[in-house]
């Protein structure tokens, strides 16, 4: 096998197979990121085209953000049980046929099945799970940074594909724009066949930084089915007020992020006359800094405190968030809210995967984010709804933005109440 013969070459050169990892999963959700974000350059073609206000197309993406956090802790059982790779490509395979199949469509009911429920499932099958498990299943050392790394894969995807994506649009229609993530995911998938693995036992590895020489214990093997795993890590974790808090960030991170900033930015720009490709590419800038942000944040959060990392995070972005409505979308204020909101966009990501680990545990920590991610999305499609309402009953993208930033404030203060010693863990509970 290609991977086989691709370890054995590196391992010549003292580079660890897990590095390719993260190229090959980077690879494959900057591909995810540019068709999660692609919406927020649609809706005004959809409702040019269709006829369907702006409520009604983001309930469809409303849908499709809350089925990709709820679907994430099952995600992780799944990734435990059938494999990182067999995972993925199904994962993708469902992406792929909702979004041929949404070429045709023509009432927004299409839209909501397509769009929300079979993307959002399919997206929410890898979700930041993917990358958290192999933070920590391939990295004993440097998982921080390598958090960081894959997760700047969503700034990235933004960088790439929204600018481009919009100029397809304007040019040649959102059919054609749409046409071509879906190449995208055929390069990516492949790419994934053919270099992803599941362990480093699989090749004969241990993970990165593990300098130990005892055999490597097998994997435990756990025949209960996906939903028991998954609900029952839930059943332990909800005891600890430490999921809790973590779980509260998240959801206003994910209704600061995703739900409001990546789907409306783009329409709300346009009410000010701003030109479509003009506000992707101010999406694409928050990117370029999100890229060096995230990874500084993983770097960051191998060396302090997590907790206050968060906190500071949390309320540069709020007053980023409030700070946007004084900008009066000229290009000079533009460009303030773009940097400073760009460099903490998904920041947090690191920060919460390592306080997840240290709180439940790195073999447990997957199947524990998966459910804090849970919350992340949960306050995506809160709040991908609720500024579509906003915009249709008060004519105004305005009071969301103020909203959401109120509750990232809110959201840097409570993280401070985690306890800085982690706690003891009950057993495991594997797929």
């Amino acid at each position: 096998m290609i991977s086989n013969w691709l370890s054995a070459t590196l391992g010549r050169r003292n580079i660890h197979y897990g590095w390719v990892m993260v190229g090959v999963t980077f690879f494959a959700a900057l591909i995810s990121a540019g068709t999660v974000g692609a919406p927020g350059v649609f809706i005004v073609p959809l409702q040019k085209e269709f006829g369907w206000s702006t409520a009604e197309i983001s309930s469809a993406l409303s849908i499709r953000f809350i089925l990709f956090g709820l679907m994430a802790p099952f995600a992780a059982a799944l990734l435990n049980r059938y494999g990182l790779r067999n995972v993925t490509l199904t994962a993708q395979l469902i992406v792929v046929s909702a979004l041929v199949l949404s070429l045709g469509m023509t009432q927004v009911w299409q839209l909501v099945a397509l769009w929300g429920v079979v993307i959002g499932i399919g997206t929410g099958m890898t979700a930041l799970v993917l990358g958290a498990t192999i933070a920590t299943r391939w990295f004993a050392a440097r998982r921080g940074l390598v958090i960081g790394i894959m997760t700047a894969s969503v700034a990235t995807g933004q960088l790439v594909f929204l600018p481009l994506l919009a100029s397809l649009t304007e040019r040649f229609g959102w059919r054609l724009a749409l046409g071509f993530v879906c190449i995208m995911l055929g390069v990516s998938a492949t790419a994934v066949l053919l270099i992803m693995r599941d362990r480093p036992s699989d090749l004969g590895l241990r993970p990165f930084g593990d300098e130990g020489t005892e055999p490597l214990p097998a994997p435990p093997v756990n025949h209960g089915s996906i939903t028991s795993v998954a609900l029952g890590t839930l059943r332990d974790a909800s005891k600890s007020s430490a999921f809790w808090i973590l779980f509260a960030t998240f959801f206003v991170c994910g209704a600061s992020t995703n739900g409001l900033v990546q789907v409306h930015l783009i329409p709300m720009c346009l009410d000010f006359g701003i030109p479509q490709v003009q506000a992707a590419s101010l999406l694409a800038a928050m990117g370029i800094f999100d890229f060096f942000g995230t990874i500084m944040s993983g770097w960051l959060s191998d060396r302090y405190d997590n907790r206050f990392l968060l906190f500071w995070y949390y309320g540069l972005r709020g007053l980023s968030l409030i700070f946007l409505p004084f900008s009066d979308f000229s290009f000079y204020g533009l460009s303030i809210f773009a940097m400073f909101y760009g460099l903490d966009w998904i920041a947090t990501v690191p920060p919460t995967v390592r306080l997840t680990a240290q709180k439940f545990g790195p073999e447990r920590a997957n199947l524990v984010f998966g459910w804090i991610f849970a919350g992340h999305q949960l306050g995506a499609g809160t709040a991908a709804f609720g500024a579509g309402l906003s915009r249709t009953l008060l004519q105004s993208y305005l009071p969301a933005f103020f909203v959401a930033g109120t509750l990232c404030v809110f959201a840097s203060l409570i993280v401070l109440t985690l306890s800085r010693q982690p706690k003891p863990q009950a057993k495991p509970a594997m797929a």
